[in-house]
């Protein structure tokens, strides 16, 4: 980009007092663009064009929000392999996964366009003679999103979606890391003829822009993906607002993936490389505990190693390349930072965990395999999100599924097994949001719910026809009327 990029609000592009740079993680000598870091005054600003264009939004039609969806779904479809190269080259997963992400981006507004005209009530009799009672739900208002920087177009469009379908309006505050993404998606809703003050983009520090949305008295729910630590605060400034806001919080895991002494090996293998380290590990849903019982627990190991030893490590953008780079220098010095930790402890490290030099000045790392090690470790029990992964020994099936729920986290758990029985107890008895057999725990559909238990989610469900749950507020209404025909005159 030759010029700075700009906030867009109440349908104008604004520019910002102050810019930064966008620099690609595969080659820090790259600069994506400069972009804009907005003063709580721009957000302000945001925040009143949401509620003033909100009575109006809140009552188009299906029809009319549906074609709305529709273009931004067709243009995105479109433009896919441009969009996945912006992406992979500002977040750094590889190119492949940026252009996937993108698809499914696509199909998530594809969907959510479809939603706009199936969102109905219900009609239900009272127990009282003479009533009737009708349950409709409407928008929830203005809505305030945070999100992350590991899945910058597929992560907002999984909230852009469903509030823009459902008749809210938005501020929406990416991370910092990603703001091309972020950019190049608002450029498209913006194309989509959305009226002005109905999507915002205000793009900055969480400081100031995403203190401010909080703070705010006219933001009448945030929804939140991020680290346990923020999600805490947004949950308690919500809470403590006046009037409170709703909040939706996705907060990250550690996954266990249960390998069984049935299971296939190539399968278990595969789904441990997948889960633990495509991505670069930098998926909250990533398997960073793999449980692995006694009989298979070698073979396993071996055969993680040398299929580890095969992965390329290198620019996202290169074709060939498995595993790009880590997002940023913080994010790698606190991989490394576990990683010594984890030798402390007294686990095993089997393989990779040192920084790479590659051709290009970036932050690159061998992705880590650590063995011997015990479930109360901190390798095991605090969340990385970056390549490494766990593997800890269990005697069998029972000890496993104990392990893999002794953790304070929830949101997806795998097995990996040929046994019928296994797989069926496993489903009914981990305790996560979502239960994967013989597949990776990273790696969703669009169109159903997304979602985990215990620290990992609060609020109602991402994605799918389970989204309205977060993004309208039932209304249940009565009506009386005279049951009675009218009575003939006497005359008659």
């Amino acid at each position: 980009m030759t010029e700075a990029a700009r906030n867009f609000i109440a349908g104008e592009w604004i520019a910002a007092a102050e810019v930064h740079p966008d620099v690609n993680p595969s080659n820090t000598n790259d600069v994506v663009g400069q972009f804009p870091r907005a003063t709580a005054a721009d957000t302000e600003r945001a925040i009143e064009a949401a509620r003033a264009a909100f009575p109006k939004w809140s009552r188009t039609t299906p029809q009319e929000r549906y074609e709305i969806l529709k273009k931004i779904s067709d243009e995105i479809l479109a433009r896919k392999d441009e969009l996945g190269r912006i992406l992979s080259r500002e977040e750094g997963k590889t190119l492949p996964e940026g252009v996937g992400e993108t698809v499914r981006a696509g199909q998530i507004f594809a969907f959510f366009a479809g939603e706009c005209l199936r969102l109905g009530g219900e009609a239900i009799p009272s127990v009282r003679p003479g009533v009737g009672v009708e349950v409709t739900r409407e928008p929830i208002g203005v809505v305030g999103m945070i999100t992350p920087w590991n899945f910058p177009i597929a992560i907002p469009a999984w909230k852009i979606a469903p509030a823009l379908a459902y008749g809210n309006c938005i501020v929406f505050k990416p991370a910092e890391l990603v703001p091309a993404t972020a950019h190049a998606l608002a450029e498209i809703i913006v194309r989509s003829g959305i009226p002005a003050g109905v999507f915002n983009l205000v793009q900055g520090r969480g400081s100031v822009v995403g203190e401010t949305i909080l703070r705010s008295p006219k933001i009448d729910a945030v929804t939140f993906t991020g680290s346990v630590p923020t999600g805490r605060k947004v949950a308690q400034a919500a809470i403590e607002s006046t009037p409170m806001k709703k909040i939706q919080l996705e907060m990250g895991g550690k996954n266990p993936l249960v390998i069984l002494d049935d299971a296939d090996l190539k399968v278990a293998v595969e789904c441990a490389v997948n889960g633990a380290f495509f991505s670069t590990g930098q998926r909250c849903t990533a398997s960073s505990r793999l449980i692995v019982t006694e009989r298979i627990h070698d073979r396993f190991l071996d055969a993680m190693s040398e299929r580890l030893r095969g992965l390329v490590v290198d620019d996202a953008l290169k074709a060939g390349t498995h595993i790009g780079p880590v997002v940023d220098e913080g994010q790698l010095e606190q991989d490394m930072k576990y990683v010594a930790i984890g030798k402390d402890e007294g686990a095993r490290l089997v393989l990779g965990g040192e920084r790479l030099n590659r051709e290009s000045p970036g932050f690159y790392m061998a992705p880590a395999l650590f063995a011997d090690v015990d479930n109360s470790m901190r390798i095991a029990r605090e969340e990385i999100f970056g390549p490494v992964a766990t593997v800890i020994r269990a005697k069998g099936y029972d000890e496993a599924l104990a392990i893999a729920n002794d953790t304070e986290f929830g949101l997806s758990s795998g097995i990996c097994t040929t046994s019928l029985k296994y797989a069926q107890h496993f489903k009914r008895n981990a305790e996560a949001g979502m239960v994967m057999v013989n597949l990776p725990t990273a790696g969703v559909d669009y169109h159903v719910p997304f979602g985990g238990r215990k620290g990992s989610s609060y609020g109602p469900r991402e994605q799918g026809a389970y989204a309205r749950e977060f993004y309208t507020t039932v209304k249940t209404a009565y009506s009386f009327s005279d049951v009675d025909p009218p009575r003939p005159a006497a005359s008659e």
